[in-house]
């Protein structure tokens, strides 16, 4: 079986890992977590940088940094994988959903400014959902598999009605739009290092942001609250959502060969696009001017998804459909949903992922290719 999309395991990640065990630091006490952080900092250009279990804790505490509490609202895309929605729910605000663009699978930011011009009001305690009266406390842009938005534009849009922005970029490290890396265009921004991810630490997640004052806050919640390291005294709830040394151990080892998982990540999407182009009805997921996507997990569209889906499965090459949209989901059927076609329900049916790996050779590309031609061709 060609996998789908495995870590690539071929740096320094061993000799780190070895030194935190045998100097029994392995906990989050340890140096490899600053030392992740400031790496990625660096990476992406922001001023600061918070390691956390993972990326659902990460959006969690984002969200809670950016004011949104119980009986909140926070707008977000329909088509995302279920965590951002989950990291909602756990503040005790409630999503509504926006659809996406047929065309690059991000927010649909006609749509928004209609639904916002529309059904919102800006009041002296916020803006104001007409429907029920709630507060729409925060906006979540999702980098859907690492593609992006016009995010100067979002950010206007989220500056006029005085939203905080923050950014689930978990699929995007390594993107940019307008040479600025995803994750630091709102008040906090947030990766992911599942194992899935460009690079991964097993589980692990990092916050980033420019303001000092949210980043200390990040750290200080994720540790518990916790005021004093010789005493037990803690001055509000906090989680226990720190990343440990181990893992960041195995993060500073794959920072340090990003630039090459880049690489080999988009020459993947390139061979793939070339080798399928015009191969029955398969249509790309479009990249606007201006942003460079960390190429992630390529997918793409059919309307015989399903059928194709089994046949590759069935001739040993993994592939996944899209994730179901969240309006599809029993526990945020309820929610606002905004749209007009539903396109995150037709990209759902039709949208397939096949093998992504950075370890991925000529030869698997070439089987995954051909696999997928003879389907069309029979």
């Amino acid at each position: 079986m060609i996998p789908l999309t495995i870590p690539e395991i071929s740096g320094n990640e061993w000799t780190y890992v070895k030194e935190c065990l045998d100097t029994a630091w392995i906990s989050s006490a340890g140096s490899y977590v600053s030392k992740f952080e400031e790496i990625l900092s660096d990476f992406t250009d922001s001023t600061h940088a918070v390691a956390c279990v993972n990326g659902t804790s990460g959006l969690h505490l984002a969200l809670e940094l950016s004011g949104v509490s119980s009986g909140d609202l926070v707008i977000m895309p329909n088509l995302t994988f279920v965590a951002s929605a989950n990291s909602v729910q756990y503040t005790g605000a409630e999503p509504i959903l926006i659809d996406v663009c047929t065309d690059s699978w991000q927010f649909e930011l006609d749509l928004l400014e209609e639904f916002l011009e529309h059904k919102t009001t800006l009041t002296d305690i916020g803006l104001e959902f007409k429907e029920n009266g709630k507060l729409i406390k925060a906006i979540m842009p999702v980098h859907v598999l690492g593609n992006m938005t016009e995010m100067d534009r979002l950010i206007r849009i989220a500056a006029k009605y005085l939203m905080p922005v923050v950014e689930d970029a978990s699929e995007a490290l390594g993107s940019t739009y307008k040479g600025r890396h995803a994750g630091t265009f709102g008040s906090t921004g947030v990766f992911s290092f599942n194992g899935n991810k460009i690079i991964s630490t097993g589980g692990g997640g990092m916050i980033v942001s420019n303001d000092e004052e949210l980043a200390r806050r990040a750290k200080h919640l994720s540790t518990q609250a916790k005021v004093s390291p010789e005493e037990y005294i803690h001055d509000e709830i906090g989680y226990n959502y720190r990343l440990v040394n181990v893992l960041a151990a195995i993060g500073v080892a794959q920072m340090e060969q990003l630039p090459g998982f880049l690489t080999k990540k988009r020459e993947i999407d390139r061979f793939y696009r070339e080798q399928l182009s015009g191969v029955g009805d398969i249509t790309f997921q479009e990249v606007i001017p201006h942003v460079q996507p960390n190429c992630w997990l390529f997918t793409f569209r059919t309307k015989r998804m399903r059928e194709l889906l089994r046949h590759l499965n069935a001739h040993g090459v993994q592939s996944r459909p899209f994730w179901r949209p969240m309006n599809q989901l029993p526990m945020y059927s309820h929610c606002h949903y905004v749209q007009k076609s539903d396109h995150s329900g037709m990209l759902y049916d039709q949208c397939i992922s096949i093998p992504s790996s950075v370890g991925l050779t000529k030869e698997q590309m070439n089987t995954v290719v051909k696999t997928i031609k003879t389907f069309f061709q029979a």
